[in-house]
């Protein structure tokens, strides 16, 4: 249960408390592009259980270049935070852009089916194929990958 107050012009926007109380769990990405959503407490080692040659990670904690940080099984999903779940044979390489840009395309497809809103629209890039050593990303911006 619980109070929830929001201006009458976000309830018209977004369908009321209801999907105000749906942006805040604990959000999971599967490598399948599988969303799982989270509105009580959980902790990591609960989703670990489930999916033994994976672990869990933070979006917020993924750098390019660097190790992604497994979470701690006693560390509890935080509301509002969004969580990879990734395999366990590649928590020893460092992440790579092609890695990040595959995983923002995961997470942009799971998330735009949590509101009642349609997602927003980008302008296609006018080239079909990205040029080697470029990945492409939801928004329609183009990184170089990182060399070397």
């Amino acid at each position: 249960m619980g109070n929830c107050a929001i201006s009458a012009q976000y309830r018209k926007q977004n369908g009321g408390c209801n999907n105000f109380r749906r942006l805040l769990t604990a959000k999971i990405i599967h490598m399948d592009g599988r969303l799982q959503e989270f509105r009580e407490p959980i902790k990591a080692a609960h989703i670990l259980s489930q999916n033994p040659n994976y672990y869990l990670c933070s979006s917020e904690s993924m750098f390019v270049g660097s190790q992604v940080p497994h979470l701690a099984g006693e560390e509890q999903l935080q509301p509002g935070q969004i969580y990879f779940l990734l395999p366990l044979s590649k928590s020893q390489e460092p992440l790579t852009l092609q890695d990040l840009c595959s995983l923002a395309i995961k997470a942009s497809s799971a998330l735009p089916k949590l509101t009642s809103q349609p997602p927003l629209k980008y302008r296609a890039a006018a080239v079909t194929t990205p040029p080697a050593g470029f990945c492409e990303v939801p928004i329609g911006f183009q990184a170089p990958a990182r060399r070397g």
